[in-house]
C-alpha cells in the first residue's frame, strides 16, 4: 500500500511505522541523486520516503543483490509540483553513499 502522511506516525501513540527510512536531499529524486538508507536490519516491504522539502510517503521496496529497489507513488512536492510514481535502483558507491538510478 502506498500513501502520502501528512505527519510522521507516533510510536508512542501505536502507530505502525514502516521499518526501512529513505532521505532524499532535494523535493524529487532523480537519476544519480544522493540517497540516505536508513536501515534497521528488518524486511519490508513497506518504508517512509522522506523528501529534503518535508513532504513524506509511504512507499515500497525491497532488495535485489546489493542494491535496493524502491518504488514511490506520484505526490506533489510541498510547492505543488505532481511528481509522478518512479521505481528507483538505488545502488551504494564505492565511496560508500548511495546513489538512484531511475528504473520505470
Amino acid at each position: 500500500m502506498f500513501g502520502l502522511i501528512s505527519q510522521r506516525p507516533s510510536v508512542a501513540t501505536g502507530d505502525r511505522v514502516p521499518a526501512m527510512r529513505f532521505v532524499f536531499p532535494h523535493s524529487h529524486a532523480f537519476r544519480r541523486g544522493r540517497v540516505t538508507v536508513d536501515d534497521d536490519q528488518k524486511s519490508g516491504p513497506g518504508c517512509l520516503v522522506e523528501f529534503g522539502d518535508g513532504v513524506t510517503v509511504i512507499a515500497e521496496w525491497y532488495a535485489v543483490g546489493n542494491a535496493i529497489h524502491l518504488s514511490i507513488p506520484a505526490y506533489h512536492t510541498a510547492k505543488g509540483t505532481q511528481v509522478s510514481r518512479w521505481t528507483w535502483r538505488l545502488v551504494q558507491s564505492k565511496d560508500g553513499l548511495w546513489r538512484s538510478e531511475r528504473m520505470s
